[in-house]
């Protein structure tokens, strides 16, 4: 299978309310494409992609929900309604083919250095359709 080949392994490092993890995670191409289009665009400072597709009733290895924390000067003066507005902007394409869901943690430098780095774990999926 062509997906699989394209497919590699690496470790991530995540903080989920206050508790450290290191996971093993295969990184795809949705999320690969992700990363490269938020650096390239954003000038990221610090960037993390957290595939939550396992939470949800999808295929093993599906890249359907992310949450991406993004820290960037780009972001300096506008409301957070704006920064995620420019996110979505930027990964439009990705939200139109394939990507379901996307939170969104969009710092400036100055908040990241003052926040102390927890990224909060996502509620466990409901099952869709109000359930």
């Amino acid at each position: 299978m062509i997906v699989n080949s394209l497919l590699f392994k690496t470790f991530r490092t995540a903080t989920f309310s206050g508790t450290r993890i290191i996971a093993r995670n295969m990184s795809g191409i949705v999320e690969n494409t992700i990363r490269n289009k938020l650096q390239t665009s954003l000038g990221t400072k610090h960037l993390e992609i957290i595939n939550e597709s396992y939470m949800h009733n999808v295929p093993k290895g599906a890249e359907t929900h992310f949450k991406v924390v993004v820290v960037s000067d780009k972001f300096d003066g506008l409301p957070l309604i704006k920064r995620h507005r420019l996110v979505n902007e930027i990964l439009k394409e990705e939200l139109q083919t394939g990507v379901h869901a996307l939170s969104i943690v969009a710092k400036t430098p100055e908040q990241w250095d003052n926040s102390d780095k927890v990224v909060e774990s996502s509620p466990n999926c409901r099952g869709g359709f109000g359930k």
